[in-house]
């Protein structure tokens, strides 16, 4: 596709402008309530009463966060100048969150409401200990598999993250019928799945993403190790938190390091951060080590800030924070 330049910069030249890579990021749109309780569950839990429990925590800080996996997938890709669709089933209270993607300028094109539900979320309390106790609504997720991705045209790169089990399930089959390389990211979904359904998916799947515990798992319920399970797709990566990633290739395993981060304030949604960064590199075609250290940048960044979506850095300080950790730029 041409399109003609302004005349003022480039006389009656005409320029090629570049693919739009539209990446389709399947998986929940969630909030998270945060809470604060100041002082420790153990000196209010007690052991010779836990089989008639009844607690009450006064937690006089709360806030309330934008997550979901596809959701901070799609906030994180967009940082770096991709092109993300989120596909995913929201609830009658899903307003605020819709405002945001419109203020970010991230599509809602193939997100679904469904009537008379809420919005995934859940509640979180946290101890001075950093101990913590959650409860997970799915609300409107358990509608996921009412969405098919072959009904999305122009789609480069698809990710099934976690969702409804039937959803996910539809979202593999539907991209692999489609031609469309997919990401399989089960995360805290891949219990809900057989061990024949999970090699199902791996078959169906180009790329497989996992962190150093679902790996384990993965290879316990499908009975395959990581070597035998990379040989069924183009790469199979493993995230391990502070001590960097691995990404196994068809010929090789590529040790990625972690970058150190400003300061580390919280966790939540670093996994989906560096997702953003291996979605970018394949995308554009980066090779393997760059697309891995362009996503140990992102969790970086993301774990110098609370919340999933609250680190702002222009695609200037990405490139920034690349070259003072690898010595060169990933935009190059």
């Amino acid at each position: 596709e041409f399109t003609p330049c302004q005349p003022a910069y480039n006389r009656g030249c005409l320029v090629l402008s570049p693919p739009i890579m539209r990446t389709l990021i399947c998986g929940s749109l969630a909030f998270d309530s945060i809470m604060v309780f100041q002082d420790h569950f153990k000196h209010h839990i007690l052991p010779d009463k836990i089989h008639m429990l009844n607690v009450s925590f006064l937690v006089p800080e709360m806030r309330r966060e934008y997550g979901g996996c596809a959701g901070n997938i799609a906030y994180n890709l967009k940082l770096l100048g991709g092109e993300p669709l989120i596909m995913a089933t929201v609830g009658d209270d899903f307003g605020a969150y819709a405002e945001r993607l419109d203020a970010h300028a991230i599509s809602r094109d193939y997100i679904r409401h469904i009537a008379g539900t809420y919005t995934a979320q859940a509640f979180i309390t946290t101890d001075l200990a950093d101990n913590q106790i959650t409860a997970f609504h799915p609300g409107a997720m358990n509608y996921a598999h009412e969405n098919d991705v072959r009904q999305v045209p122009d789609v480069k790169l698809g990710i099934v993250s976690p969702d409804g089990r039937d959803g996910m399930l539809r979202h593999v089959r539907g991209f692999h019928e489609a031609g469309v390389p997919c990401v399989f990211d089960p995360g805290q979904g891949m219990p809900l799945f057989s061990g024949e359904e999970l090699l199902e998916c791996v078959h169906k799947s180009r790329y497989v993403i996992l962190n150093d515990y679902e790996a384990e798992l993965l290879q316990t319920r499908t009975g395959e190790n990581l070597a035998t399970l990379a040989r069924h797709v183009e790469a199979l990566i493993v995230t391990r938190g502070a001590e960097g990633s691995v990404i196994y290739t068809t010929d090789k395993q590529i040790v990625i390091p972690a970058v150190r981060p400003e300061a580390i304030l919280d966790p939540t949604g670093c996994g989906d951060a560096y997702r953003s960064g291996i979605l970018y590199g394949i995308t554009r075609g980066l090779d393997w080590e760059t697309a891995g250290q362009l996503a140990s940048v992102m969790g970086a960044i993301k774990i110098e800030h609370r919340g999933g979506q609250n680190h702002q850095p222009t695609r200037d300080e990405i490139a920034d924070r690349f070259e003072a950790a690898f010595g060169r730029s990933p935009f190059a």
